[in-house]
Order: structure tokens, then sequence, then C-alpha cells
């Protein structure tokens, strides 16, 4: 077989039709799979096509279609959470036909620029995982693309949502823990973090629901590991230690087990902690953090289903978009055990 010369160079219909000895006309049938090709000269281009490594150029086939069959997801580039969702993604989308183009939010690459790029590549609808842009940046997409919300609650005309029962899940964890004889709970919030007003909502109930109020304490902290680690600094500073955290997300209790390890306090034997995501981190055994599972196969593969559903449908979900709830589950591991 000859080959394709020249460093870099992307193997094209001309090159597969020139190897197999048909016509660039046959070769363009076989890779789009309608018929008017014999099995046999189609088995040719195919063989051919894989020993050339061929890929099929999915930008001229947005031109040739006028569709792309690509559903754009804007995700945070630091966030577990978001990988799984991620990988979700890709499962219900490919069963459904359609690719996946990913666009990161880290650093000074903002909300706007990554979704700029999804515009840019031609994707269809938006899948955008814990905005932080304000309603008016998402009802203005809105209008342009179907565009579903994960993991925020948000009520603007024409967006659906996909979120978990946040304040459910931050009282499982209350109930686990007073349940295991604790009193002195503590919560590190998310912040202005998309679910964390309704997870301090979620504890303050729970904490009243089992009669122990007069120890409610909110601590500021945020979703990242340093935030956990200064929220713990902070607790372990003053007079009364508390025996239970509850933190924002799993980033911020990993960041609060550093913080308790150093100091020299033992988990769960003397400080209990519980995060909230269940990422994939959560269940590496030096972590083993018990945490309120956000079931992010489900999330992802609503949120998959529902953009798709936007797309191919006459079907609009209502003027104010569907609000679709997951219900939390709580994972128990081996940061909490019965108060001593």
């Amino acid at each position: 077989m000859r080959g394709v010369s020249g460093p870099g160079r992307r193997v094209t219909l001309a090159d597969v039709a020139r190897e197999a000895g048909v016509s660039t006309a046959l070769v363009s049938i076989v890779m789009r799979g309608v018929a008017g090709a014999s099995p046999a000269n189609r088995q040719r281009v195919l063989q051919v096509a894989q020993d050339l490594g061929y890929v099929p150029d999915s930008r001229a086939r947005v031109l040739r279609q006028g569709r792309s069959q690509l559903l754009g997801v804007m995700f945070g580039v630091h966030q577990p959470f978001h990988a799984d969702l991620v990988e979700g993604v890709y499962a219900a989308a490919e069963e459904a036909g359609y690719d996946v183009v990913l666009s990161a939010v880290a650093g000074a690459r903002g909300e706007d620029r990554a979704v700029d790029t999804l515009l840019a590549d031609r994707c269809e609808a938006l899948i955008l995982f814990s905005p932080l842009s304000p309603r008016s940046w998402l009802a203005d997409l809105a209008t342009r693309l179907p565009t579903v919300v994960v993991a925020r609650s948000v009520k603007v005309s024409g967006i659906d949502v996909i979120r978990t029962a946040e304040a459910e899940g931050i009282e499982l964890a209350v109930d686990h823990l007073a349940d295991l004889g604790h009193t002195r709970i503590v919560h590190i919030d998310g912040g202005d973090a998309p679910g964390a007003a309704q997870r301090r909502k979620g504890y303050r109930a729970a904490m009243r629901r089992h009669g122990i109020a007069a120890e409610e304490r909110i601590i500021r902290g945020g979703n990242t590991e340093d935030s956990g680690a200064r929220a713990a600094a902070k607790l372990l500073a003053s007079e009364v230690v508390p025996t239970g955290i509850l933190a924002f997300n799993d980033r911020c209790a990993t960041g609060v087990l550093d913080a308790l390890y150093k100091a020299r306090i033992e988990v769960p034997e003397q400080v209990c902690v519980v995060g909230f995501d269940d990422a994939y981190l959560a269940g590496f055994s030096h972590i083993d953090l018990t945490t309120v599972r956000q079931d992010a196969a489900v999330m992802a593969r609503l949120a998959t289903d529902q953009a798709i559903a936007r797309l191919e449908s006459a079907d609009d979900g209502g003027e104010s978009g569907r609000d679709v709830i997951v219900p939390p589950t709580l994972v128990v591991r081996g940061t909490t055990a019965r108060i001593i």
C-alpha cells in the first residue's frame, strides 16, 4: 500500500479512492453508509480507509448537511463532578447519534468565551454545567439555541434545568451525623456557588428538626480544596471544635481532611467529615469520604435527552422550560462514625 505522503497531512476521500482503485463518489457513498456500492467494493473501501487512517471531516459534513449533530458542553476544568457528567453526556449522545464538543471554563477563560467557542463550532444545542453567569445572559442564549442547565436552579424562559434536590441532600447528611450522636455539626458552605443557598436552607431545617438549632453554625467556604482547608483552620482555632463537618462539595471536604490530618486530628474518631457530589475521587481508598451523591449518570442522560428532544420535536418544553429534580442519596464510607 502506497500510503499518504507528507508529514501531518490529512487523509482525504481522494486518497482512499486512489488506493482502492475506485471513484471518489463511490468512497463518499460508502462513508455515508447509503446504498449504491456493492458488498465487495464497500468492504474494500472500508479496509483501505482503515489502513490509511482516514477520519471523516465533520466540518465538511456540517457544510453539506446544514446540521452538525453536535451538542456543546460547557464545564469547569477543575471540577471532578463535571468530569463525571461529561462521561454521561458522551454515552447518551452517542446512543442518539450525536457527538459532543467540550469547552472549558478555567482561570481567565470565562463562561462567555467557553460558549462562544461552542457557537463557533456550529453546535446545535448547549448543555451548561453549573453556570455562574446572570439570568439575562442565559436568557439570551436560549433565544439562539436549545439550552439545558445542569446543577443550578434558575428560572429563565426557554431554559431546561436538571438539578439535584440540594436541600434534601444536605438534610440526609445532617440526619446521618445526628443519628450517630453528633450535635456540634458545622456546615462549610459554598458562598455564592450554585446550590449553596439551598444547602444552607437544608442544613438549618435539619438542625431544627433534630432539636439542635442552638448548635447551628455556618462557615463561609467555597468549592475548592483551599477553601475547605481555610475553613477547617478557622474551626480548629475556635473555642469549641465541632465533631461533624458538612463540606459544600467533595473538593472542599478533601481540603478539610488535609487540614485535620496536618493538625493530627483523627477522622472519624475525633471529627467526622461529609462531602457532597460523590465525584470519582471520593471513593479512593486514601480518602474514603462519606458524601451525598448527585447521580451524575442520570443527570447527564436527562440533560442530553432534553437537549435532543428540543432539537428533534416541536415540543418546546413550555415557555419557562422544564425543571427536573433528581433525588440525592447518602454514601457512607470511612470519614463518619458514631460519637465516642
